[in-house]
């Protein structure tokens, strides 16, 4: 009785080449996968540092360089904060806004109420 293998028509040097053929490409496979990871880590690692400078010289706040290195409660935090600020700063800008337009308008009406007063 003959094998399945050789029903198929597939002899044991044909499936030993297959083998090393299947084994070589997934090796390769993984080192590229591997090259590819160290290559986005150094860019990553590049462009932190060109960031971690930008943020020196200039009037950002210091306190943000390294904030890969904190964990992701830390960095919920900080985004939690950075966001409060924001909105109150928003606020303020709108507050601000409000307060000039309301300034104004009750310049316009006490100075119709002027014009008004010296028609009579």
């Amino acid at each position: 009785m003959r094998s399945n293998h050789c029903a198929l028509g597939l002899s044991r040097s044909n499936l030993s080449w297959q083998l090393v053929i299947n084994t070589s490409t997934t090796i390769i496979t993984f080192l590229q996968v591997v090259l590819i990871q160290n290559t986005q880590n150094r860019d990553g690692a590049a462009i932190q540092a060109k960031l971690d400078e930008l943020i020196r010289a200039s009037a950002a706040r210091n306190r943000f360089i390294g904030i890969e290195e904190l964990t992701e409660e830390e960095l919920t935090e900080l985004r939690y904060r950075a966001n409060s600020k924001r909105r109150v700063e928003i606020m303020d800008v709108a507050m601000e806004a409000a307060e000039k337009a309301e300034d104004e308008a009750n310049d316009k009406a006490q100075e119709a109420a002027l014009l008004r007063g010296s028609e009579f």
